[in-house]
């Protein structure tokens, strides 16, 4: 009988930054845009990106996880990423006490931020402004 790999994918949003995780059977390998994480340039941001990975445990250290993130900044692309390999770890493992230990530290670990910004209305050079009148 053939197994076949279990794969895990998900998704993270942060402001206007997009990040897709995919979890497969491996060694611990977090790659990030095709950067190994302890390569990561920003180590605050790299951080971050490693609390759902120490929170899981040992289940961290079977899996192999590959994110591709663009969009927004550095901080934004790093809660996305985090967002995203926390439901996508979840979901690989069917784990109800994992689950529970993301929600308790953290909720924006498997629930993503909705708050976007506004449109920009016409006539008017920012979304909620207008032109500035002298109140004499």
């Amino acid at each position: 009988m053939v197994e076949k790999k279990k794969i895990s994918h998900a998704s993270g949003k942060r402001k206007v930054s997009i990040a897709r995780a995919t979890v497969t059977v491996g060694t611990g390998i977090v790659r990030i845009n095709n950067m190994n994480i302890d390569a990561y340039p920003f180590q605050l941001a790299r951080e971050k990106i490693l609390e759902p990975l120490k929170l899981a445990g040992e289940i961290s250290k079977k899996v192999n996880i590959h994110v591709r993130v663009y969009g927004g900044g550095i901080m934004s692309q790093s809660e996305a990423v985090r967002n995203a390999i926390a439901k996508a770890l979840v979901d690989y493992t069917n784990d109800d006490a994992l689950k529970k230990r993301y929600l308790n530290y953290d909720r924006h670990l498997l629930i993503a931020d909705t708050r976007r910004t506004e449109p920009q209305k016409p006539c008017r050079s920012s979304a909620r402004g207008g032109k500035q009148t002298s109140k004499r």
